[in-house]
């Protein structure tokens, strides 16, 4: 690899070498003798080998020399300056002149890349090392994506289910409270109807005359079991405390309460009565 990047910038270098002492000899030969011309031809290009060895030689030490760097260019622009001088003073063939003036500085580029590639190569060995690194962190992006791509797909997965489950679900609840509130509604249409009081009345004794007997709907709700020591703090009310509450209760809104009503409320507001004589209550209070 190494003969690859050198011998483009060795070719450049002996053309351009070869072209500046020819246009040398033949531009200062009618001025001069020819020996002198030759002399001055080769001082040129002798300079530019020299600063262009001193360069290599640093290199390979591992140092740079701004100076010798300098001195190469300079021989190579003054190369490049009696090509141009030479193409624009010819008399014949001026532009094929002109197109190869360009060399010297096209040779002296060609090894400044070959230098940057000198101080950037790599052994095989290395070389091997870096390609086995890149393809273990390309496998592990890869099987990172895959992964990433399971568990999105599987989550999608997982959410559709609990979607659909929950709209199942949702769907039975409403069904549910729909047949409820229907059920409901003719419980409380039978008991609200004339045909109840009379049916019941057929069956039963009135408690009080002039009132036709009710049945009342259960009361569903939340139930806290009472302590003992609850039970001691609050003292049983008495008949009478017992009708005053229920008619407070009751009258609290207008319309009256229902007797549903007013027992839920009885109860939240921490008062204690059984069923029996609440009820009792509630008769004396709605006669």
């Amino acid at each position: 690899m190494r003969f690859k990047t050198v011998l483009p910038a060795v070719g450049m270098t002996a053309v351009s070498m070869v072209l500046t002492l020819a246009v040398v000899v033949m531009w200062l030969g009618t001025a001069m003798p020819w020996p002198v011309a030759l002399v001055v031809g080769v001082g040129i290009d002798g300079g530019w080998l020299a600063t262009l060895a001193y360069e290599r030689r640093l290199a390979a030490q591992g140092d740079h020399s701004r100076a010798v760097t300098a001195v190469g260019w300079s021989f190579g622009l003054l190369a490049t300056g009696v090509l141009v001088a030479h193409a624009l003073t010819a008399e014949h063939s001026a532009g094929a002149w002109l197109a190869v003036a360009w060399l010297p500085l096209a040779a002296k580029a060609l090894w400044l890349v070959h230098g940057l590639w000198e101080r950037t190569a790599l052994t095989p060995l290395a070389l091997d090392s870096i390609r086995g690194i890149q393809q273990e962190a390309r496998d592990e992006a890869a099987v990172a994506r895959a992964r990433l791509r399971a568990e999105a797909a599987t989550e999608e997965t997982r959410l559709t289910a609990v979607t659909e489950a929950g709209a199942r679900v949702a769907r039975v609840q409403a069904r549910t409270a729909h047949t409820l509130s229907e059920a409901w509604s003719t419980l409380e249409t039978a008991r609200a109807g004339e045909e109840t009081g009379r049916a019941l009345t057929s069956v039963t004794s009135r408690v009080t005359p002039g009132v036709t007997p009710r049945w009342e709907l259960p009361v569903w709700g939340p139930t806290e079991p009472l302590t003992g020591r609850s039970l001691e703090a609050m003292p049983a009310l008495t008949d009478e405390a017992l009708d005053v509450v229920v008619d407070e209760i009751r009258h609290s809104e207008a319309p009256a309460l229902s007797y549903r009503e007013m027992s839920a409320r009885f109860r939240a507001s921490g008062h204690s009565a059984s069923e029996v004589r609440l009820r009792a209550a509630w008769k004396r209070v709605v006669a």
